[in-house]
């Protein structure tokens, strides 16, 4: 059998295969509640032989929203549709992680057009990053995150989750915590690698009182950020070490805070050959080294024998995938037919766009295929 659809297990979690749908906001839920859009959408991702879903940005708190559109795991309330989501995706033999997460500042202007104010660790002056205004958290502020994160675990095992995994990266509110461009505090939760990193902790701490052992933590991890002045590598791939160390049970390694062009961000452009691919690859395979945990390979991932490479050598234990998934959910089935052909998905970012405009998570290209 190939390497890529061995089974393999995080904790008792056991995976299919090692290919994980990396989490990619949606904007089809409604009122924060699971739709039958998203059940649709999850069931099609498991029917088409992915090993573990992870579902995209779901809120953990209300000043952590970015919009309407969003789907939540801030109350009870929301548990009942979490069910019917994890209920189908088991249905079609996959296993699902809900993504816990939080905006900070990334939920200013969302706030703002509903009169309420975001949150972050440090509000800056004439940022030419973000031009939102935003007060720095207080300590309750603080906590009650903290708590939030681990009462949306509570929920989350009692939805049928098989893992929760924290949003540090791509310059939410845990990335705002850990890099020293957006944490200018002074207290013990800034200043020094360790304390900015204190936030992660307390938020791991709080979830394992709340959800037993057993239960799979995982964390998308930014540890470096997209632009001069920020995190290092350096320093985030020490805040890999100690996460690890605290006990988090896997790590998805990505970028940090954003910067203004694609090139800046998480969705680079242009993945028109292997060369262009895997671009987060060298972080990953440092950190691989230092850890003794499962790490996931994101990061413009098209061609299967490169996929296959990574495992091979060790540099990763998981290949996860976002934009590949959005244009032909059902390729890993593919491969596993023995197609090992290269994704057609062309990097164009035309499925984040349009999620910007509030429009439903769907590959642009093919829908104009579809229609031509």
């Amino acid at each position: 059998m190939n390497i890529l659809f061995t089974p393999i297990k995080i904790k008792k979690m056991e995976l299919r295969n090692r290919f994980v749908r990396s989490a990619t906001g949606d904007r089809l839920a409604e009122g924060g509640h699971i739709s039958n859009k998203q059940i649709g959408l999850f069931s099609e991702l498991a029917n088409g032989g992915v090993g573990l879903i992870i579902t995209g940005i779901t809120y953990v708190h209300p000043s952590g929203q970015l919009s309407f559109s969003q789907s939540s795991i801030a109350s009870d309330e929301y548990i009942p549709g979490l069910k019917r989501l994890t209920k189908a995706v088991h249905d079609k033999g996959a296993k699902i992680a809900v993504q816990l997460f939080h905006a900070g500042r990334k939920a200013a202007r969302f706030r703002n057009s509903i009169n309420e104010e975001a949150i972050a660790p440090s509000f800056i002056e004439d940022d030419p990053y973000f031009i939102e205004k935003y007060p720095s958290m207080t300590e309750p502020d603080i906590w009650n995150i903290i708590w939030a994160f681990g009462d949306a675990a509570k929920r989350a095992r009692e939805a049928g989750f098989d893992a929760v995994q924290l949003h540090g990266a791509h310059g939410y509110l845990l990335s705002q915590f850990l890099s020293p461009y957006t944490n200018r505090r002074s207290d013990n939760w800034g200043g020094k690698m360790e304390n900015r990193l204190r936030f992660h902790h307390e938020i791991y701490q709080d979830i394992r009182k709340k959800v037993d052992e057993d239960y799979p933590v995982l964390i998308k991890l930014g540890v470096q950020d997209g632009f001069a002045g920020g995190l290092e590598f350096s320093e985030g791939k020490q805040a890999a070490q100690l996460i690890t160390q605290w006990g988090f049970d896997a790590l998805e390694i990505s970028l940090g805070l954003t910067g203004e062009c694609y090139e800046e961000t998480e969705f680079r452009t242009k993945i028109d050959h292997v060369d262009r691919e895997g671009y987060f690859r060298h972080w990953c395979r440092d950190i691989k080294r230092q850890v003794s945990v499962p790490v996931m390979m994101v990061g413009g991932l098209r061609t299967f024998r490169l996929m296959e490479e990574v495992i091979q050598k060790g540099e990763a234990d998981f290949i996860s995938l976002c934009r590949p998934l959005i244009r032909e959910p059902d390729i890993i089935n593919e491969w596993k037919k023995g197609n090992f052909r290269r994704s057609t998905c062309t990097s164009c970012n035309k499925c984040l766009e349009v999620l910007e405009k509030e429009i439903g998570l769907h590959c642009v290209l093919k829908k104009l295929e579809k229609n031509s």
